[in-house]
């Protein structure tokens, strides 16, 4: 399958990547940098891979891959701060899609396992998270170590 562009955050939990979509002004890059404040080492260790264009693709596996555009690696744009610098991931197989939603259309009880949905020709499992909720960063941990599992 082609490789596709993909407007949304991709933030890694280890080399385990969700990739955060909404709109303009939907908390993509707030949710991607409270994420990023979360402690954690090695396979637990929060990381950037991409803020706003996200390339994903799928491997000789079919495994769904993000990476970032080279013209943004390693930035994050920070409202109130504007473009900043930072660690980043170049690549990460995505494991997760995370729709963020106003809270009434987070599901209280979502399937197990997650439902999925398709890109670049692969399906992956998806979230729906309201992002500005003081709990979403470590729901979407939460989701990533699930994710990563199944």
């Amino acid at each position: 399958m082609a490789r596709e562009l993909v407007h949304g955050t991709c933030v890694a939990l280890g080399k385990s990547a969700a990739l955060l979509r909404g709109g303009s002004g939907a908390g993509k890059s707030d949710l991607a940098l409270r994420f990023l404040a979360l402690p954690g080492e090695g396979a637990l260790r929060p990381i950037l891979v991409a803020d706003d264009q996200v390339w994903v693709d799928t491997d000789g596996n079919g495994q769904p891959m993000a990476s970032v555009p080279e013209a943004i690696a390693g930035k994050i744009e920070v409202r109130g701060l504007g473009i900043t610098e930072m660690l980043f991931l170049a690549e990460a197989p995505l494991v997760l899609i995370c729709d963020l939603v106003p809270p009434d259309q987070v599901p209280r009880m979502p399937p197990t396992p997650f439902e999925r949905t398709m890109v670049a020709g692969a399906a992956v499992p998806l979230l729906k998270l309201s992002a500005f909720e003081a709990s979403a960063p470590l729901k979407l941990r939460m989701a990533l170590l699930r994710a990563s599992a199944q």
